[in-house]
């Protein structure tokens, strides 16, 4: 209502006195001026929500970035680990099946008629009269 007052009093300033015509002008300033800087602190308020809404955006890009980095290292040394365990449980399987060969052999040196499997193993025979000559 107080604009439609203003406008009719802009169309004919005459019908209006000198003194009302300033009260009017004053009031319709000052609810201009609270209109004003009420949209300007909404304004403020908006840019500040922006302002904080990326700061954490930032903030939680940067957190998801960390995150996906930890999952992948972790990821690389999981699979480093894996394949370090095969290797190691291949030569323990094969120094395990070596093992028990020898261990048979050794039994068998030791059991009876072992000293005649010893020497059929042997592939050189030595003269019974002859030297061995070890050169250093």
């Amino acid at each position: 209502m107080l604009p439609q007052v203003l406008i009719n009093e802009e169309v004919n300033p005459s019908a209006m006195g000198r003194k009302s015509l300033r009260e009017l002008s004053q009031k319709g300033n000052a609810s201009v001026d609270a209109a004003t800087r009420a949209s300007e602190f909404q304004l403020q308020e908006e840019q500040r929500e922006l302002t904080y809404a990326l700061i954490s955006l930032f903030i939680k890009s940067g957190l998801f970035v960390i995150a996906i980095a930890s999952f992948l290292n972790l990821g690389i040394a999981s699979h480093q680990r894996i394949n370090r365990n095969n290797e190691i449980t291949s030569v323990l399987k094969l120094e395990t099946e070596k093992l028990t060969r020898l261990h048979l052999r050794f039994d068998s040196l030791f059991s009876i008629g072992g000293k005649g499997r010893l020497m059929e193993e042997q592939d050189q025979w030595i003269a019974p009269k002859s030297r061995r000559i070890i050169w250093r």
